[in-house]
């Protein structure tokens, strides 16, 4: 793009937009963040028009070193990009998720969401380690206001318990860093990715940074702070928490953990491993038995970050592609879901599942919405969903046939609580009357949930849009790991007991 750059100034125009809205009336404050995020979002379209795929990993790169150790370093491959798509995607309809929903503290409230979209852009454009721990770290801020002064009843016990599960594992990933720095003389992460840790240190290393990651994707069991976040999350809070935050943890696993730590990450594949069964299986029976919409969404999201990471530790190319497919896709079925919730509940001011039943009759065209969204988190041919799980499936499924048996279960548990949650909600007959009196979809609604809709389907149908991007740094990646891991080294430690014969015939292709 003749050395314009355009990742500086996608980070630029939501921080001048966030600053603008701090002196606004609620009306211009909405006006100038609506306009920022949709420029954003013009300027992503543009980014991936210009993308080359293909060409040199790393694009759009800018440099400046600051002083010395610490760099203003951007730069995107093909993974970043499509994870910035999802970002600017989304932030358009979080501000309009909250156009009519919040009324005090207007300006306050779009800046923090400018604030984050900043943040959420520079993690997965940051190439200096010092800058994309600064991003990394700071988004907590905007997510933890947006909870704590514009979420619901017990929103300060909320947002205190996701600032602090959180920040607590980043302090280990932050002494890594510094002695990753020191023993590598680079805080450049391109040439980090490639540099060869001392095996002894990259034990503690990945165990410093999956402290951080785990809690962010989250995995069980430090998850908790996630369903009382949700709950408490106004619904676009809800939707960019779990539309993007989550996928820090993911992103954060493909760029460090992995490249940097392939010895210590094949060591610990059965750790990873074993909290993904429990958790597919766990969290799926714990949101089957929900008397709260949100609730029962955000446990889902744990059973579907389960299937991200068993991906991400399966060693190969599926399993990788699986992976960044089911981020992708989870991050707009669950930002669907709980627009959904929140379009019913900003009506009745309720997220009890009880309360509603048979809207299909007075709200048809959200309960076809609705159905959409629900197929598309059940993985439904056709939808964003299945490609990801398939392909993650596929890859965990060569690695090892015993994990891919236990998290394949996951989807049958998804399945169920998913259509259960929507015969609840939209059919059966109508037990109260002012469920059986709510208004359809308002053109707002249907601007909302509108792209969202069309995007699964693009994503379900045609997936090669989202994967060309991102298949050569995923094959970078493999080569890394197959590099340091031996064949077979990632199932011997699930396989003992197994006579050579198979463990040798399950431990498949690399």
């Amino acid at each position: 793009m003749g050395g314009f750059p355009i990742l500086s100034v996608m980070l630029a125009v939501p921080l001048v937009g966030a600053i603008a809205c701090l002196f606004l009336e609620a009306k211009p404050a909405r006006m100038v963040a609506l306009a920022a995020t949709l420029i954003n979002l013009a300027l992503g379209v543009l980014l991936w028009a210009n993308y080359d795929i293909g060409g040199a990993q790393w694009q759009f790169t800018e440099y400046n070193e600051l002083f010395d150790g610490f760099a203003y370093a951007l730069g995107i491959d093909g993974i970043a990009l499509m994870l910035i798509m999802l970002s600017v995607f989304l932030m358009p309809i979080c501000i309009g998720a909250s156009w009519e929903a919040i009324t005090k503290r207007v300006g306050e409230y779009m800046s923090a969401f400018l604030l984050m979209e900043v943040l959420m852009i520079g993690v997965f454009a940051a190439q200096d380690i010092f800058l994309f721990y600064i991003f990394f770290e700071a988004g907590l801020i905007p997510m933890y206001l947006i909870i704590g002064v514009w979420g619901g009843q017990n929103r300060i016990y909320a947002a205190y318990k996701f600032f602090l599960y959180t920040l607590l594992g980043s302090v280990l990933m932050l002494i890594a860093m510094l002695w990753m720095v020191n023993e590598a003389g680079t805080t450049y992460i391109p040439t980090l990715m490639e540099y060869d840790f001392p095996a002894e240190a990259q034990t503690w290393l990945w165990l410093a940074f999956f402290a951080s990651f785990a809690v962010k994707m989250p995995m069980w069991p430090v998850h908790t702070w996630l369903p009382d976040a949700h709950v408490q999350a106004p619904t676009a809070g809800s939707v960019i928490l779990a539309g993007v935050l989550l996928k820090l943890g993911g992103y954060g696993f493909i760029r460090f953990s992995l490249p940097m730590f392939p010895d210590a990450s094949a060591d610990f594949g059965w750790l990873v491993w074993g909290l993904s069964m429990v958790a597919v299986v766990v969290t799926s029976l714990i949101a089957l038995v929900q008397a709260d919409m949100k609730k029962l969404i955000a446990y889902s999201s744990v059973a579907h970050m389960a299937i991200v990471t068993v991906g991400l530790f399966a060693f190969n190319v599926q399993g990788l592609e699986g992976a960044m497919m089911v981020m992708l896709g989870h991050g707009l079925v669950s930002g669907a879901l709980f627009l959904c919730v929140g379009i019913i509940y900003d009506r009745l001011h309720t997220r009890e599942i009880s309360r509603y039943g048979g809207l299909s009759i007075n709200m048809p065209a959200y309960a076809v919405l609705f159905m959409l969204f629900t197929m598309a988190a059940v993985g439904l041919p056709g939808t964003s969903n299945f490609v990801g799980e398939f392909l993650a499936l596929a890859g965990i499924y060569q690695a090892n046939s015993w994990v891919a048996f236990v998290c394949t279960t996951g989807i049958i548990l998804g399945a169920a609580y998913m259509l259960y949650l929507y015969r609840r909600i939209c059919f059966g007959e109508q037990k109260n009357a002012d469920a059986a009196a709510l208004p359809d979809l308002t053109v707002r609604e249907y601007l909302l949930l509108g792209p969202i809709a069309a995007a699964v389907l693009w994503m379900g149908v045609y997936p090669e849009s989202f994967l060309a991007p991102m298949r050569a740094d995923i094959e970078v990646l493999d080569a890394r790991l197959a590099a340091a891991a031996p064949q077979g080294d990632a199932n011997l430690a699930m396989g003992e007991g197994v006579p050579a014969e198979q463990g040798h015939s399950e431990g498949g292709a690399h």
